[in-house]
């Protein structure tokens, strides 16, 4: 791993970041929200932000940054919540969540002097956006990198294995995919809606360079994203839908739903303790 790394940083971070989709879940009140897909992303996120990518929030248009795009447009709690993080706005913009006349939506849309690059919702379009930029970038001698965060289920949708092939044709070794494989979708197991349980090996069929992390151990997602490769990158990145709280770990309800202020202050309990 590189030298420098502060790992105990790391956890303190994503605690952070829980307490903020914590914050943001309860002041959206009835307009609920993506809690569960959000949560299984939060050390991916973090190391991105923290450790891996090129970005400044006093300087959000530098040319030189690395673009992030969220496939998996439903788990902006935790990108909002990272961005903040990193100075992007303020505390009162994130509880703005999904009030009136917020610029933080249910789904990001771009507004790139706050750190969203791109808009984001409809699942399946990510990774051929993140072609199309990292395409760019090579061709304007740009060494700019992209970074791409998938859902396992949305790994069902065909456009995802077009921008698959495309990306390993371009030789795209400036693009990273992240798959947060939490096992679950809007409405069941991924075994019920869509096998997808061989995964791996298909992306690895598509001609990625394909690396297994558990998702929640930042060393290991260190290391995953700083392993060079002459081929585009895909990040398989175990985790758990929920991650941090006993009530919503691998419990599906959580997809879309209201935190009631006991359940925010059972949370923050569990929270301290870890």
């Amino acid at each position: 791993m590189k030298k420098g790394f502060n790992l105990e940083n790391l956890k303190n971070t994503c605690k952070k970041v829980r307490k903020n989709i914590l914050e943001m879940s309860l002041s959206a009140g009835a307009s609920s929200s993506h809690f569960g897909g959000s949560l299984s992303t939060v050390e991916i996120l973090t190391c991105l932000f923290e450790e891996i990518m090129k970005v400044d929030s006093s300087n959000p248009l530098w040319s030189e940054r690395d673009r992030f795009i969220l496939s998996k447009g439903h788990a902006c709690l935790a990108y909002y919540s990272i961005l903040y993080q990193k100075g992007f706005f303020e505390k009162k913009d994130l509880l703005s969540f999904e009030k009136n006349e917020s610029f933080l939506l249910g789904h990001p849309v771009i507004n790139k002097e706050k750190g969203i690059e791109f808009s984001n919702g409809s699942l399946g379009m990510g990774l051929s956006l993140g072609v199309g930029v990292a395409l760019a970038m090579k061709k304007k001698s740009n060494n700019s990198k992209v970074y791409v965060l998938l859902g396992d289920g949305e790994c069902n949708e065909g456009s995802v294995w077009e921008a698959a092939m495309s990306a390993a044709h371009f030789k795209l070794n400036n693009l990273t995919a992240i798959v947060d494989n939490n096992k679950l979708q809007q409405t069941g197991s991924n075994l019920e809606i869509m096998n997808t349980e061989n995964l791996v090996d298909k992306w690895k069929s598509f001609n990625w360079d394909t690396i297994v992390v558990d998702g929640h151990n930042t060393e290991e997602l260190l290391n995953a994203f700083l392993n060079k490769t002459s081929k585009p990158k895909l990040i398989f990145a175990k985790t758990i839908k929920g991650k941090g709280f006993s009530f919503s770990e691998n419990n599906n309800d959580w997809h879309h739903k209201i935190l009631s202020q006991k359940q925010y202050d059972d949370a923050i309990k569990e929270l301290d303790k870890q």
